[in-house]
């Protein structure tokens, strides 16, 4: 495989007869045709060798959710607590090779204790399994006869290792640490503690790891929809338990579908409060298999199904009734639920509260699925039992402008005009004065004095002066913000 690279065809890539021969990696193509005229090559295609990375990666999630891409050309599975489920380590490698090749691909894989020690192992040495996948004398002596490229260390420094007469791992796993780190830096020191365990490396997976999730995997591909829907229905009731068990309540859950081809199709559900129930689960997931635009296709079956909770909410436990016949109550959840896996999350929206003074921005919309069912602390207005409201439920957006009149220039209006209509003040009552937040606004905002009005005919506006006089802003505007019912 050939690359350009300033303005000159290397090799990217050799298989075992062309290393064998001599060539590598890096290697000016004309250098390599001067040794050999007849070379096989074909130019290198990074973009579609990502693709296919990354849709290697969502097949490997059928063995482990954790999975996380290793460049250039690797993937890092955590199995753990997941070896059970495919009958130990070694049927689950002979799985995995077995699939891969039956898809034309050959790989080279490796288990152990960590993931630096598996990468080394799978890219550097023969593979397998490391020790039983055991911290043991058996790793260690693995470790120690890889070569010094496992540590992947800057070019410099591995060259200064080979004039030290250093060969292998074990050579510099000797060495004191300190004159390690002065020499050779301090990378060197933490790969070497990172194959050994001594330093941890977390993988970051390329998904958000479950919460908790039911599994279920076929001797058969299913293809009917009926049998789908009874297994996603026997998932849904064990999804359920463990979340009742955890006290706490699904707001985000994904089924996936694991076809035998290597296909696989994901469906997430967003749900407006924190459910437990399994028939809700299932009415939901009913729901979105019907609204799908591209309809779920089996194919050549699924044979593995995965019901998950990505995302969950703590609930509390109440009593819907006297017996033990389950009541639902929450109607209106229920039904922001479907609407909003039929129309679409962002189209489904409720107002939340906002801690702020200014009257447009003390509430805004957000999609109902994704607003906490504990929503932030409402602000209060500051209202007392049996006083008129100081502010009108419905506001205009944006604001009307009038035209308004005044005894004088820092009083209320005495009369105004707004949409041609003239309008005599017999009541006032005000200034609320509401000034700019100077960390949002940019420099131009004024403030504003806001004041309610009642005109002749009993009718009840709230209005608004935008500049003071007293501080010589610019001609101040009036403008009328809401009407009081």
């Amino acid at each position: 495989m050939v690359e350009k690279a300033a303005n000159v065809l290397r090799l990217m890539a050799v298989d075992e007869k062309a290393a064998a021969a001599g060539l590598y990696r890096g290697m000016a193509l004309t250098d390599a045709r001067a040794q050999f005229e007849k070379l096989d090559t074909a130019f290198a295609a990074p973009r579609q060798d990502n693709a296919l990375l990354e849709k290697l990666a969502d097949w490997c999630d059928r063995y482990t959710p954790l999975v996380a891409v290793d460049e250039p050309h690797g993937l890092i599975l955590d199995v753990t607590g997941c070896l059970h489920l495919h009958g130990g380590e070694e049927k689950l490698l002979r799985d995995i090779h077995a699939s891969l090749k039956r898809h034309g691909i050959c790989v080279r894989s490796a288990i152990a204790v960590n993931p630096a020690a598996a990468r080394a192992l799978a890219r550097y040495g023969n593979g397998g399994i490391a020790g039983g996948g055991i911290a043991g004398a058996d790793l260690k002596q693995l470790l120690y006869r890889l070569p010094l490229t496992s540590l992947e260390v800057e070019h410099a420094h591995l060259s200064g290792l080979k004039r030290a007469g250093l060969l292998t791992v074990g050579d510099v796993d000797v060495l004191p640490r300190a004159a390690l780190t002065a020499r050779f830096g301090a990378r060197t020191v933490n790969r070497l503690d990172a194959l050994f365990s001594r330093h941890s490396e977390p993988i970051s997976p390329r998904r958000i790891v479950p919460i908790c999730m039911a599994e279920r995997r076929m001797a058969e591909p299913l293809t009917f929809m009926e049998a789908i829907e009874g297994v996603l229905r026997e998932l849904a009731g064990e999804l359920a338990q463990e979340l009742k068990a955890r006290v706490e309540g699904a707001r985000e859950v994904e089924a996936v579908f694991f076809r035998a081809d290597g296909n696989i199709r994901r469906l997430r559900i967003e749900t407006g409060r924190p459910v437990t129930d399994a028939e809700i689960l299932m009415r939901l997931l009913k729901e979105r298999l019907a609204s799908l635009s591209d309809p779920l296709d089996a194919g050549y079956g699924f044979d593995i199904i995965r019901l998950a909770a990505l995302r969950v909410e703590k609930t509390m436990a109440r009593q819907t009734s006297l017996d033990n016949h389950a009541e639902e109550t929450d109607k209106i959840g229920t039904l922001v639920d479907r609407l909003s896996i039929r129309l679409g999350s962002k189209r489904v929206l409720r107002p939340v509260f906002v801690d702020t003074h200014i009257p447009e921005r003390a509430a805004i919309l957000e999609p109902a699925t994704l607003t906490k069912v504990a929503a932030a602390a409402r602000w209060n207005a500051g209202d007392v039992a049996g006083d008129p409201p100081q502010r009108p439920i419905r506001m205009f957006h944006p604001p009307e402008p009038i035209e308004a009149t005044f005894e004088i220039p820092d009083a209320a209006p005495a009369q105004f005009v707004w949409r041609k209509a003239r309008h005599i003040i017999v009541l006032a009552e005000g200034p609320e004065r509401i000034a700019p937040e100077w960390w949002r606004e940019n420099s131009r905002a004024l403030t504003r004095d806001y004041y309610r009005l009642e005109d002749d005919a009993g009718r009840r506006f709230w209005v608004f002066r935008e500049g003071l006089y007293e501080r010589n802003d610019p001609d101040p505007k009036w403008f009328v913000h809401g009407i009081f019912a």
